[in-house]
């Protein structure tokens, strides 16, 4: 394992902090699975049979690179960049949502748009045109972090920014700049390369020290990734949390303390106008969460397959109440599928060549994940009911010697006690489990305030079109 490329450039003296100690990510049993798990991913390059489908051949080092960097054209284009997206989705059940390529997606659409920011920032351009190719050509893994302390929210005149811990310029130099503050929630930042750092609020001409855009090598030197308590499984519970033994992707709040930045990474400074820009950028969020439906998509398909299998599994499968709910579970699935569809049939073409998905069923989408997963989670928990609880600590108890008595009392309508076991442990994983009550707060706040973002869809829709049918009748 050591000799993967990727976990090779992870042993780099990063400060990354887990109960109280500074790890090694590479030798830490609370990585193993993760790092095992997307060190798979990275071997598709390598694989005749797949890397086509991951991945496109870079036009500098004509070696394969991941399809998120691709800069779509077309709508082929754009099922390129999907089919992408789904294999690794596919390949983790949709549970790991920073695979990295969401940030690269990030990234690409603020490439593919760069000569927009020209006017604000001269160098933006050049800068995020070379970082662009060394993230492509050279595998990095990225990641995002925007979120400020939850320290006082109260304050939202940010009268006084250090005590509220928000990240900030402190001091400039010929070389660079050094950053102080702190960043919410880094997922994935303990294994990533490098961290692309911006603000995502509105901020004020008098915010200037935090209004900047910076890309942060994790080893960076001051840069403490705090990660939160691990969920992860040990290899010999594997059996017993498979999805937490493998896919774990770690959340951790970044300090910054007194953080070199050279300038070549440093994209936008003293600039709330560029960086309002940054957050509302059509060409990157669109990509952007392109990626993140296709995952939800994959994740609500896996979710609806462990309800089929549990109703089955249990004979319940033929009651009206247990039907109506598993369809719901279609009808959300569908429901996704119809708007990934959408968005990329009615995409369009902008002024710099781009094929960009049409942000509204997007837009939608992203919207819905918030309900749709909580609610497919509690169909779970009402079809599975107490058998999620009365299930043995451990499936080695049928090696034991109360095994033949399990076999017969554990077992279910279509399947044998053993594998009926294992089912109901991968549902737990996912509706009991530290992991699994992670994910569901995941899914519900990702993306922000899910009121704040539907609301935003209603003052930016075209309202205009609707309300002009009704105009004949007020006349």
């Amino acid at each position: 394992m050591q000799k993967d490329p990727f976990i090779k450039s992870l042993q780099d003296g990063r400060n990354v902090w887990l109960d109280g100690k500074k790890i090694d990510i590479t030798k830490d049993e609370n990585f193993t699975g993760t790092l095992a798990a997307i060190s798979e991913l990275f071997a598709m390059f390598g694989d005749p049979k797949l890397r086509d489908k991951v991945g496109y051949l870079s036009p500098k080092t004509m070696e394969y690179v991941h399809s998120a960097f691709y800069v779509p054209e077309s709508y082929e284009d754009l099922l390129k960049r999907r089919t992408a997206f789904e294999i690794w989705s596919q390949s983790t059940d949709g549970v790991m949502s920073r695979l990295s390529d969401y940030a690269r997606s990030r990234l690409t659409g603020w490439y593919a748009s760069r000569e927009d920011y020209r006017a604000l920032n001269k160098a933006f351009p050049d800068k995020i045109r070379s970082y662009y190719e060394e993230a492509r050509d050279r595998h990095l893994f990225l990641s995002l972090v925007q979120r400020d302390p939850q320290i006082n929210r109260s304050d939202s005149q940010l009268k006084n920014i250090e005590d509220l811990g928000l990240l900030r310029i402190t001091k400039k130099t010929s070389d660079g700049v050094f950053l102080s503050g702190a960043k919410m929630i880094g997922t994935a930042s303990p294994y990533s390369n490098d961290i692309i750092v911006y603000p995502v609020g509105h901020l004020k001409e008098e915010h200037k020290p935090l209004a900047h855009m910076l890309i942060v090598a994790a080893h960076s030197p001051g840069l403490h990734l705090v990660c939160r308590e691990s969920y992860a499984a040990t290899p010999l519970n594997k059996a017993d949390a498979p999805l937490s033994a493998s896919y774990d992707e770690m959340d951790a709040l970044l300090l910054f303390d007194n953080v070199f930045v050279p300038w070549e990474r440093v994209l936008l400074y003293d600039n709330p106008e560029a960086i309002a820009k940054i957050n509302t950028d059509p060409v990157s969020n669109s990509l952007a969460y392109h990626q993140a439906i296709v995952r939800l998509l994959n994740k609500l398909e896996f979710v609806t397959a462990i309800g089929f299998e549990i109703a089955e599994a249990i004979g319940a499968d033929g009651y009206l109440h247990v039907q109506e709910k598993l369809g719901g579970l279609i009808m959300q699935v569908e429901t996704i599928r119809a708007l990934v569809i959408a968005s990329e049939r009615e995409g369009s073409l902008n002024p710099y060549n781009t094929f960009v998905p049409n942000f509204t069923y997007i837009q939608t989408a992203r919207n819905l994940g918030p309900i749709y997963y909580p609610r497919a989670l509690e169909i779970l928990q009402l079809i599975g009911a107490g058998g999620f609880i009365q299930l043995p600590s451990s499936l080695q108890d049928f090696q034991g010697p109360l095994s033949s008595l399990l076999q017969k009392y554990l077992v279910g309508a279509t399947v044998d006690a053993e594998k009926k076991t294992k089912l109901f442990k991968l549902a737990w994983d996912l509706v009991g489990s530290p992991l699994g009550s992670r994910h569901e707060l995941y899914e519900r706040f990702y993306a922000g305030d899910p009121i704040r973002n539907i609301a935003v869809q209603y003052s930016t829709y075209d309202k205009q079109r609707l309300q002009e049918r009704i105009q004949k009748y007020l006349q």
